[in-house]
């Protein structure tokens, strides 16, 4: 498992200033939502999407104030998203603590989401730069249109693997994907090292969401959300996806035929469960989450040497090698 303190080292001070001013740009006078902005703040999670902004600007020259801004309101966007994304799922956990939604209310959980977005396009206007402005407005559409897609899928008991990375491209790797891209922005870097940063970012998204999906198969994982959570709530990942494609036929139609119904009893979660282990599943994701891994590094080392770019380095590791 790979240090955070070495990941974060390049950029230590900078990193300091960015949890500074994400804590400063949630404030209100509005006690319930003061309240709900220090539930959302003792709850922050890794931050990893801050520090690929921060790391990806110094590995392309420096950091600057717009990285820092951009750094926030990209932070920002996804904390709005998953308040949202909690009230859809109606999900009570997050990261091992209640969720807003279970702390408070629905309407409450979904009009701090709008603030914390509202507070985001604040920021997004304070860099001054329209090419970020623009990116921040397609990530949004490409966030609610992946999670849309997710739900479609769900409902409609989609059995398909091109589907399944359609959803985690729009609702995973395109965000980390405008990390990279708007760091080297913010650091004035060229349009070729623009576009190889966007790559990066891409390819370090399909391995965090593949990760996450893993998690969801083994009890003993740390993470803040039941095992088989995600099949509970009709969402097949690619550990069965796998299993569905290779395992025996009469095995296959028995657990088509409870994902198709929504028989989602906890016996039935263990089944599945049992089905994808046995059948390669977890060997399969985490073969294609490296593969996605080695293209990352790939399209990394074109970057110049730096310590930066050692961090991003480590920083991709850390997402495949993490434990929740």
């Amino acid at each position: 498992m790979k240090d955070r303190s070495k990941i974060e080292q390049p950029v230590a001070v900078e990193f300091k200033r960015f949890n500074d001013e994400f804590a400063a740009s949630l404030r209100s006078e509005t006690n319930r939502l003061q309240s709900a902005i220090d539930q959302i703040l003792n709850a922050s999670g890794k931050h990893v999407r801050p520090l690929l902004v921060l790391l990806t600007a110094k590995a392309c020259g420096q950091v600057t104030d717009n990285t820092i801004n951009s750094a926030v309101l990209l932070e920002l966007l996804h904390t709005a998203t998953l308040i949202h994304d909690d009230v859809i799922d109606e999900t009570k956990q997050r990261r091992g603590v209640p969720s807003l939604n279970a702390i408070f209310d629905n309407r409450i959980s979904v009009l701090v989401g709008d603030y914390v977005l509202s507070t985001a396009l604040i920021r997004s206007i304070q860099t001054g730069n329209l090419q970020i402005i623009g990116i921040v407005s397609n990530l949004g559409r490409d966030l609610s249109e992946g999670e849309i897609k997710q739900l479609e899928t769900a409902e409609e008991s989609i059995i398909d693997e091109s589907c399944y990375m359609q959803v985690i491209r729009k609702k995973t790797a395109m965000l980390l994907s405008a990390c990279a891209e708007i760091g080297s922005i913010s650091a004035g870097a060229s349009g070729e090292m623009v576009e190889k940063c966007r790559e990066f970012g891409e390819y370090l998204g399909y391995c965090f969401q593949i990760k996450d999906d893993i998690f969801d198969y083994f009890k003993e994982a740390n993470i803040g959300k039941p095992t088989g959570n995600d099949i509970r709530e009709g969402k097949v990942t690619l550990p069965l996806l796998h299993a569905l494609q290779t395992g025996r036929r009469e095995e296959v139609d028995n657990f088509l035929h409870i994902i198709n119904e929504k028989d989602f009893t906890t016996e039935n979660i263990d089944l599945l469960i049992d089905f994808a282990k046995a059948n390669g599943g977890i060997e399969y994701a985490e073969q294609r989450m490296q593969e996605y891994r080695d293209k990352a590094v790939e399209v990394l080392m074109t970057l110049p040497e730096s310590e930066a770019r050692e961090g991003l380095l480590l920083l991709a590791d850390y997402i495949v090698e993490r434990r929740k």
